[in-house]
């Protein structure tokens, strides 16, 4: 009965309805997202898109300051090759033959040569005889002074004479840089692009712990007072053009950073044409070396005006300043800066402050890049193409002026067709992928510089066209390394990885000099030289895998798998197939192993609501605070395009890469 009396009686359920589990749910969600939000680095460009992307503030700043700030670089970067102009016409001086016009004490002391089939004379070496004794013999006879063939000769032991009709003054004239020490200019650029890398890392430094501002004004002014030193404008080189460049990538969204890449590499362009006016008007080297400097004063003006970047400063904690930045945007912007935001950040400042523990994050190195074999074959295929295409760049850069019968318009030339090469890479890269037109412009840029080599001594005007379709070429598929490369690198290790293929294949640029200067016995051997190198990479650049229409990795395994089903019959497939449409975004979501796509958990952008046993209570949650809930139960997705950003820190803010 007992038993009965216990099985009839019914226990009171413990388990909570379902909706307040739901609830409970719902609330542990959002706290573990707010979480997450005080832990994760402030990301600025998810307040870029509520103030501005790319609105009147950013337009002035890039127009008015960021893109004329870059101009100094091409300057001080190629004023050398007008400094060191050699004359056409050089020979030994002979200080007793002064009295004689320039045509007869060539006829009298220096020797004919043979140069190439024809007759001339020599540039190093004079007659070594008694010239008073014959003088006076001479006298004695009342007859024309006569050189004998048969006469010994001695190098220029008392310096040359320089035709000054062309190069009226020059390094090489005050200096005496002819003959056995025609090496010392080629040293010079040798000294100039050794310093980059120097002055990138230390430039870098700067630019990371005392902001872009501090950054850019020391380099500006180590570049104008070190002006007449190759090594120390060579510390400046690139860094004075990427300050700048970095300080406009930070303050646009990312939609538009592909914009500014191609307008500060025009401007780049720009300023080298306007260089090869300068050096047309001014034919001293000393005046051409204070007017390729000295008018930079004027940028320190910008010293009112130049704002820090707001990225560093919330790197930095510097929340106020920070502040002042971005309300100054939004409100030239047209926009309003929320007060959400404001609290936001003022919350995680504060949490960051009162933190106990630092945040662990892995430490990843370029040795983790070549761990596993397929990461290895990328980076070194990476690393090659960027070499060849840095190394011809600059080289046929260099080589300019020596082409063409009149070297300031060859090189103002081989600076204007870099221009449409920028504007037609950038719309056909995504179009067309990234590996067939980098490849195919490698290549056709190297023939048409090997072909060169079947053209007779006289083809002066065919020589310089040839010269000018490979530059225009290269610049285009060099425009394109930068943001391949950073897609085919891992997101994990993508800071790393461009920062050691740019530095690796920025050797090249040490050894570019020593190639142009073979030009001096053999016009068409640098490009010769440099035209297989570009064919060389043309074709192992083919093994690389496309990245078009297709997710781009995220972490190291990624990568490894990421072009391991590569087959041969890709190279033949110049157009990349396009894949499903979530295959053709890149997926930035935390947890990599998630592989549903949830849509329809979205939240509301205006409110979060959510009910509660005793009622209903709304909360106010901004875009910003929406997307990182949204990452605990949607993938979020970024369409692929050419994004070319700079190598960036775990918390957002850009470094400066070795890169041209």
């Amino acid at each position: 009965m007992n038993g009965n009396r216990s099985n009839s009686s019914a226990k009171p359920s413990l388990e909570p309805p379902k909706e307040m589990k739901e609830e409970e749910e719902d609330e542990a969600e959002i706290q573990e997202s707010e979480k997450m939000l005080h832990e994760e680095p402030f990301d600025l460009d998810e307040l870029l898109p509520v103030i501005g992307e790319f609105g009147r503030y950013q337009k002035l700043l890039l127009w008015l300051i960021c893109l004329p700030a870059c101009i100094p670089c091409g300057f001080c970067a190629f004023n050398q090759l007008f400094m060191t102009d050699v004359p056409e016409e050089y020979w030994c001086r002979v200080p007793e033959l002064e009295n004689y016009t320039a045509e007869e004490r060539k006829a009298y002391s220096i020797p004919l040569v043979l140069h190439d089939g024809v007759e001339s004379y020599s540039k190093c070496s004079r007659y070594a005889v008694d010239w008073k004794e014959i003088l006076n013999y001479s006298d004695d006879l009342d007859g024309p002074l006569a050189p004998n063939s048969s006469w010994p000769t001695e190098p220029c032991l008392d310096g040359w004479e320089y035709n000054t009709t062309v190069v009226q003054s020059s390094i090489v004239i005050d200096f005496n840089l002819v003959c056995d020490y025609d090496i010392y200019p080629t040293l010079g650029l040798v000294a100039l692009n050794t310093g980059g890398p120097v002055g990138v890392y230390l430039f870098g430094l700067l630019n990371d712990r005392l902001g872009r501002r501090i950054s850019y004004f020391s380099c500006l002014a180590t570049l104008l007072i070190g002006s007449f030193s190759r090594v120390i404008v060579g510390l400046t080189i690139p860094a004075v053009y990427q300050i700048p460049f970095i300080i406009a990538l930070e303050l646009v969204g990312p939609n538009y950073r592909s914009f500014v890449t191609v307008m500060t590499c025009t401007f780049y362009t720009f300023g080298i044409m306007m260089l090869a006016g300068v050096t047309y008007l001014i034919r001293d080297w000393v005046q051409l070396t204070l007017y390729t400097s000295v008018p930079f004063l004027l940028y320190f003006l910008y010293l009112l005006v130049m704002p820090e970047s707001p990225r560093w400063l919330l790197m930095k904690g510097k929340l106020e300043e920070a502040l002042l930045i971005l309300e100054k945007m939004a409100n030239v912007n047209g926009k309003q800066l929320p007060d959400s935001f404001r609290r936001r950040l003022q919350q995680r400042v504060l949490a960051e402050k009162n933190r106990t523990t630092k945040r662990t994050e892995p430490t990843i190195g370029a040795f983790d890049l070549c761990k596993t074999p397929n990461m290895r074959l990328k980076t070194i295929l990476i690393t090659l193409n960027w070499f060849a295409n840095e190394t011809v760049y600059l080289g046929l850069s260099y080589y300019g002026p020596s082409l063409g019968e009149n070297q300031y318009l060859s090189f103002f030339l081989s600076s204007l067709v870099e221009i449409p090469s920028y504007i037609i890479c950038w719309i056909i890269m995504d179009r067309w992928g990234r590996r067939w037109p980098m490849c195919l412009l490698m290549i056709l840029s190297g023939i048409s510089c090997i072909v060169t080599v079947v053209l007779s001594e006289d083809a002066v005007t065919e020589t310089l066209i040839l010269y000018l379709l490979s530059k225009s070429m290269i610049s285009a598929s060099f425009l394109i390394i930068y943001p391949f490369a950073g897609e085919l690198y891992p997101t994990q290790v993508r800071g790393v990885g461009i920062g050691t293929s740019s530095y690796i294949g920025g050797l090249g640029l040490i050894v570019i000099p020593f190639i142009t200067y073979l030009g001096k016995d053999n016009l068409r051997l640098p490009l010769v030289i440099m035209g297989c190198v570009s064919v060389l990479g043309g074709f192992t650049g083919l093994r690389l895998p496309e990245t078009l229409h297709h997710r781009l990795p995220q972490t190291l395994e990624e990568g490894e798998l990421f072009g391991q089903d590569w087959t041969f019959d890709e190279c033949f497939r110049c157009i990349p197939s396009k894949k499903s449409p979530t295959s053709s975004y890149e997926n930035l979501s935390h947890d990599p192993s998630d592989a549903a796509l949830e849509l329809n958990a979205a939240v509301p952008i205006n409110a979060g609501t959510f009910a509660t046993g005793s009622g209903s209570c709304s909360t106010e949650r901004t875009p910003l605070e929406l997307a990182r809930i949204r990452r605990q139960s949607m993938k979020r997705l970024v369409r692929q395009a050419s994004t070319m950003d700079t190598q960036k820190t775990k918390d957002g803010a850009m470094q400066l890469t070795y890169w041209f």
